[in-house]
């Protein structure tokens, strides 16, 4: 089953309104480290053992900074995937708390059950679920829908099962263990979890705190390439998003607040929906702010008045640098 999220089989093609050239702004590629370390985020791989919310205290404090913000909290047990912002970025992990989550997840079934029932059963998971969440958890406990993108076994060996999930935010795993125990007649609970990915931050660029204490250490000897490694800047954290671009003239009025209007329009993406959360971002990739989307591409295309995003947060004032 391909292991996909939503997000990626989107038709990013890119409608351009206006053809323009950015003038002011900086890549966030190539913004200073000193700005980084209040503006960007962290890709954390979470020990077993504290809370996330100790997590983000413990990068605080190594980084010497004011502020910190995770997303999607993980128990104190599971590893992994733990996006932590940093400084003046800690609001965007809001933009990765509804994001697909992905885990591989060790189920110990408690009787023998034959390896074409369990895979078989196990696809039945697949799609929308009903769930009712564990009755230690932090939310109301009612049974409420999720979608489970794609659930594919690695290893089944005797009676434990090792498998890779894909699932809307809010999917209890321990919960989905026990409900493949329950349909399969003979019970199962979860022994081990690990989170592997949060939209699109994966294993790959998930540093340990230790790692993020070394890499702080050479920086305070002068040696940038480690924490710039380790601190992506804050527009990774919308790449799942819909994009539309915004002409330099339309930019420092958002910065205060203002929505974004067609006349303000560069370029967007085709995926963007009416209704939806969407990011807005400057001719040189920068993050302007986050806002819900008012106009379809094609309104947009062929409209020369109307505010195509609302805009809900506004990132742009923090960290701009003209040239």
């Amino acid at each position: 089953m391909k292991e996909m999220f939503p997000f990626e089989e989107w038709d990013r093609s890119i409608l351009v309104k206006r053809n323009a050239v950015a003038q002011e702004g900086i890549p966030p590629e190539d913004r200073p480290t000193e700005v980084i370390l209040n503006y960007g985020i962290i890709n954390v791989d979470k020990p077993s053992g504290p809370t996330s919310h100790m997590v983000s205290a413990y990068v605080k404090q190594i980084l010497g900074i004011e502020k910190c913000g995770h997303s999607g909290t993980l128990d104190p047990k599971v590893t992994g995937v733990l996006p932590v912002a940093l400084g003046r970025a800690s609001r965007i992990v809001q933009a990765l708390l509804p994001a697909g989550k992905e885990y591989v997840a060790l189920m110990h079934i408690h009787k023998d059950v034959p390896k074409t029932k369990i895979k078989a059963v196990m696809q039945e998971f697949v799609g929308e679920i009903k769930q009712l969440p564990p009755v230690k958890s932090a939310v109301k406990r009612r049974e409420r829908k999720r979608t489970v993108y794609y659930l594919n076994i690695i290893e089944i060996d005797g009676r434990d099962v090792l498998f890779r999930v894909g699932c809307q935010a809010g999917t209890y795993v321990r919960k989905l263990c026990y409900d493949i125990g329950q349909r399969l007649g003979v019970g199962a609970h979860m022994q081990e979890l690990r989170r592997t990915r949060v939209a699109n931050f994966d294993e790959s660029t998930a540093f340990t705190l230790h790692d993020i204490r070394d890499a702080f250490y050479y920086y305070k000897k002068g040696n940038h390439k480690f924490i710039r490694k380790v601190i992506q800047p804050v527009e990774r954290a919308v790449e799942h998003l819909p994009k539309v671009w915004a002409l330099d003239s339309a930019v420092l009025s958002m910065s205060h607040g203002r929505d974004l209007a067609v006349p303000g329009v560069a370029k967007l993406e085709a995926c963007v929906k009416k209704g939806a959360l969407v990011a807005v971002m400057t001719l040189k990739n920068e993050l302007v702010g986050l806002g819900y989307a008012q106009m379809t591409p094609e309104e947009v295309m062929d409209s020369s008045t109307g505010i195509v995003v609302n805009l809900h947060k506004v990132f742009i004032h923090h960290a701009r640098v003209k040239i």
